[in-house]
C-alpha cells in the first residue's frame, strides 16, 4: 500500500507544523512540495481551496487543515488546554502577526501589532523547557512556526529586547531541534507526474 501523500510548502507555517507532528510520530508520507504561484492540478482536484498543507490518505479521504493532519499523525496530542492555547495563536496572535509583518500591505502600525502578539506571548507558561514539560509536545509544535515567524519580522528585536527571555530560549532550543532541521531541508518543486519524496 503507498503512503500518503502530503502537498507541503517549505515555509508555509501551517505546513510546517503538519510535518513536525509527522516526523515526530513517524507516520511517513510522499512529500510533494508545492510552488504556491504554480499550484499543482492534482492538489487543486482533491482539495478546492488549494492551500497547504494537504494530506492524501490511501483510502483516497482528503484532509486539508493542519491541526487535523497534526491530530491524524498524534491522535493522543490535543487536549482542551493545548486547543485553547493554539486557538489563541491560530486568531489573535496570526492577525497580530501578519500586520507586524506586512505592516505596509495591511496600512498598519508595526509597533501596536507587535505589543499585542507580545501580550499574546506573556500568557504562555513553560513547564521546564517546553510548554509541555520536559520534551516538546503537541502544542509546541503547533505554535513554534509562528512564533519563529515574529522573530523573523525583527530579529535584532526579538533578541534582545524581547520582554520574556525564556520564551525566546524557547524558541532556539526549537531551532535547534532535529525534527525542525528535517522538516526544514529543501526539496525540489514536484512535478506533475513524478514521485514525490518520502518523508520522513
Amino acid at each position: 500500500m503507498r503512503d500518503p501523500i502530503l502537498y507541503s510548502f517549505r515555509r508555509c507555517p501551517y505546513a510546517m507544523r503538519a510535518r513536525l507532528a509527522l516526523y515526530v510520530r513517524r507516520r511517513s508520507v510522499e512529500l510533494r512540495e508545492v510552488v504556491l504561484r504554480d499550484k499543482p492540478e492534482d492538489m487543486r482536484a482533491v482539495s478546492p481551496k488549494a492551500t497547504v498543507p494537504v494530506l492524501v490518505l490511501e483510502t483516497g479521504e482528503v484532509i486539508d487543515e493542519s491541526l487535523d493532519i497534526m491530530t491524524w499523525a498524534w491522535p493522543d496530542g490535543l487536549d482542551a488546554e493545548a486547543a485553547a492555547i493554539i486557538a489563541q495563536f491560530d486568531g489573535p496572535f496570526k492577525h497580530h502577526l501578519d500586520r507586524y509583518k506586512y505592516a505596509s500591505r495591511f496600512d498598519a502600525d508595526p509597533s501596536f501589532h507587535r505589543d499585542q502578539a507580545v501580550a499574546i506571548l506573556d500568557g504562555l507558561v513553560l513547564r521546564q523547557n517546553w510548554l509541555s514539560g520536559l520534551d516538546p509536545g503537541f502544542v509546541d509544535y503547533a505554535i513554534l512556526p509562528f512564533i519563529r515567524q515574529f522573530r523573523i519580522a525583527d530579529p535584532v528585536w526579538f533578541d534582545e529586547t524581547m520582554p520574556r527571555p525564556d520564551l525566546r530560549d524557547w524558541l532556539f532550543r526549537f531551532l535547534d531541534l532535529p525534527a525542525f532541521e528535517a522538516c526544514m531541508k529543501k526539496y525540489p518543486a514536484w512535478q506533475q507526474g513524478q514521485p514525490g519524496i518520502r518523508f520522513p
